[in-house]
């Protein structure tokens, strides 16, 4: 299971993820969005959003930091943060979450707009790879 939140830097997955939103590329929306995470390993991964001309395609930044996450070795997310440009804490799309859940597990902190939560709160009853194993 996850450490407790308070043995964790928030503030320099924050920074992390601030920085991120630096790096979009948010020509057509403007909305730049940076993600940062810890895995399971001590390591900090990170991402942010990529927008394409045709819409459907583009990248959320939690798509770009799990990228990274198998790029560099691959474990499991054990906490994350997202925010806007501003700095501004931001919860991840749907698609988003059930990314987070996927490379996460539901014990995975998530500091959202209402606090840290797990990502069972985040993401109740979500579908897994445990709900394949039955296929």
């Amino acid at each position: 299971m996850s450490e407790p939140a308070t043995e964790i830097d928030w503030d320099a997955l924050h920074t992390e993820a601030v920085r991120m939103t630096t790096l979009a590329y948010a020509p057509y929306s403007r909305f730049r969005v940076g993600v940062a995470g810890l895995v399971d390993d001590g390591r900090m991964v990170s991402g942010c959003n990529v927008e394409n001309a045709a819409y459907g395609v583009a990248l959320c930044a939690e798509c770009g930091m799990v990228s990274s996450l198998h790029a560099t070795g691959g474990g499991l997310l054990t906490h994350a943060v997202c925010v806007n440009s501003h700095g501004e804490v931001i919860m991840p799309c749907g698609r988003c979450r059930q990314v987070l859940f996927e490379n996460g597990g539901p014990g995975m902190l998530l500091l959202s707009v209402s606090g840290v939560k797990p990502m069972s709160e985040v993401l109740p009853d979500a579908f897994g790879p445990h709900d394949l194993e039955h296929a």
